[in-house]
């Protein structure tokens, strides 16, 4: 247990980052399409704190924009801003975090479970902070975090 808790500690600095890039996504996306404008781009940018040019978020959108539609989508975005992660292949690591996390195997995780997991393992994340991991997964406002949803954002960053 306590290897497992290392792993995922590791990792949820990883998992941590990926949301706040989502979260911030969603509150800039106006229309909800999962897509996003260069204005909206240079929105994100300064919410996460980075101070950017109108010309360096010209030149993000160029190279983040692979359909070459004007417009970055989601899986664009997570891909432009999770390229130089150490954490090896992106994907196999959120995968095998939301596999550790679902102790019961339902396939379903909810704050209050991650909550449990968390305490399990000895790290402090307060149940609030669980619930907030979770809201920020839950595509169809359920409360929970199913595997189906769960794998939606990881294709999205391959």
């Amino acid at each position: 247990m306590a290897q497992m808790g290392s792993f995922l500690s590791a990792e949820m600095e990883t998992l941590n980052h990926v949301l706040r890039l989502i979260e911030a996504f969603r509150a800039f996306d106006a229309d909800n399409d999962a897509r996003i404008t260069e204005a909206e781009l240079g929105g994100i940018m300064v919410s996460l704190g980075y101070k950017v040019s109108e010309q360096e978020v010209r030149t993000m959108m160029q190279n983040g924009d692979k359909n070459k539609d004007g417009l970055l989508s989601i899986s664009e975005f997570l891909e432009m801003n999770t390229k130089d992660l150490e954490s090896g292949n992106l994907s196999n690591v959120l995968r095998t975090t939301f596999e550790a996390l679902d102790e019961d195997g339902n396939e379903i995780l909810t704050g209050q479970e991650l909550h449990d997991v968390m305490g399990n393992l000895g790290l402090g994340l307060s149940l609030e902070s669980c619930q907030n991991i979770v809201t920020s997964l839950d595509m169809d406002g359920d409360g929970a975090v199913s595997l189906d949803e769960f794998r939606l954002i990881v294709d999205s960053l391959l």
